[in-house]
This record gives C-alpha cells, structure tokens and sequence, in this order.
C-alpha cells in the first residue's frame, strides 16, 4: 500500500513533465542524459560493469528522445547538425559501453554539458519556451 505522500509526490513529478515548456523539457532531458552518463562513469570505474551498462542504455534513450524531439524540416540546419552531434554520442555510448571505456563517457559528458549550456542560453533571450 502506498503512502498518502508517495501518490502526491508521484502526482507532482508527473504534473512537473506535463506542464513544462518543450524548452524546459529539453534541459530535463540533457539534466537526465548528464547525470545518467556521470552515475556510469562512477560504476564503470569501480568495476561495476552491470550498472554502468544500464545506466548507459538510459543516457542512450534521452539522447534518442532528443532526436526524436528535433523538428528537421522547420530546424533546417540546425536541426541537422544537431542530429549528427545526437547520432556521434550515441556512437560514443555504444563504444563505451562495449570497451568499458570511460574517456567515452567524459567526451559525451563534455558534448552534453556544452549543449546544455547553449539551451540554456537561448532560454535567458527568451527566443524559446
């Protein structure tokens, strides 16, 4: 049975998705995608390679939402680009994921981290969201 405050906590994580902008809902996603691949950096280099490959295959799902987010015949090529950049990381997760590599890991964390921060930037001029 669950507790009063686990539905309303539930409640409000789920009103937080369903009311946030599609630019606030991207920087969740890039939030996800950067903790996920930090959480399997940490696991794979303690040797906890099982963790490390879920973790990577929940970054790897942010990152095809995000793909799946772009809009390419209104983003031209912006858009485009940044399918490439979306499709290089995905690369990126797969080799570390099969070499236990974390240098992969810190390169995608860096490629998310800068995104991120443009998003962000294009939030503050208040050209989106």
């Amino acid at each position: 049975m669950q507790m009063p405050y686990q539905t309303g906590y539930k409640a409000y994580q789920r009103n937080k998705y369903e009311t946030a902008s599609p630019h606030r809902l991207i920087l969740m996603l890039f939030n996800g995608a950067i903790q996920f691949v930090n959480q399997a950096q940490i696991a794979i280099s303690a040797g906890n390679n099982a963790e490390g490959h879920r973790l990577i295959l929940k970054t790897q799902d942010i990152i095809y939402e995000l793909i799946s987010s772009l809009k390419e015949d209104q983003g031209g090529e912006i858009a485009k680009n940044l399918k490439g950049i979306y499709l290089y990381v995905i690369d990126r997760l797969v080799q570390a994921n099969l070499n236990k590599q974390i240098d992969y890991l810190v390169e995608v964390n860096e490629l998310l981290s800068d995104l991120k921060s443009a998003w962000e930037q294009i939030g503050k001029e208040g050209t989106l969201g």
